[in-house]
Formats: C-alpha cells, structure tokens, sequence
C-alpha cells in the first residue's frame, strides 16, 4: 500500500508539474501571438511608407528630369543668343 501512495504522489506531483507547464505555454503563446501581431501591424506600417517614399522618389526623378529638359533648353537658347551677339560684334569689327 505504501508503494501504491508513493506512485500514487508521484503521478500527482508529475501532473501538477505538467498543468503547471501547461499554463505557462499558453501565457508564453499568447505573449507571442501579440507581439506577432504589433510586428506584423509594424512591417505592414512600414511597408506603407515605404511605398509612399518610392513613390515620391519617382515623382521627384520626373520632376528633375523635366526640370533638366527645360534647363537644357534654356541653356542652348542663352548659347544661341550668345552666339548671335558674337557674330554681332564681329560683324561691327568687321566694318
């Protein structure tokens, strides 16, 4: 009977560790199911911006590239006109 209590207490302190276990697991999933979340809630956030900051590179690559054109354009007109009074002042030397 003695060996019986003993087994018995064993059985019973084996399973009180195990509930005990078993509790902390579920505390320690829940815990990690809530960080996952913040962490996914976080890369989608990041993901966001940065979309939005590619998408305003883009937009600024654009502008600068038409903005190049334009100063291009400005650029051989003030070339052209430069030009235009040299041949003047040769002209006027020329006489």
């Amino acid at each position: 009977m003695a060996d019986t209590s003993i087994l018995v207490s064993g059985i019973e302190y084996k399973i009180r560790k195990l509930i005990d276990s078993n509790i902390q697991l579920k505390s320690e999933t829940e815990r990690l199911t809530t960080e996952n979340k913040l962490l996914n809630d976080k890369l989608k956030e990041l993901e966001d911006i940065r979309s939005q900051l590619t998408q305003q590179i883009n937009k600024h690559i654009i502008a600068n590239s038409l903005n190049g054109e334009k100063e291009i354009k400005e650029g051989r007109k003030l070339i052209g006109d430069l030009v235009r009074e040299i041949d003047q002042c040769i002209a006027r030397l020329s006489k």
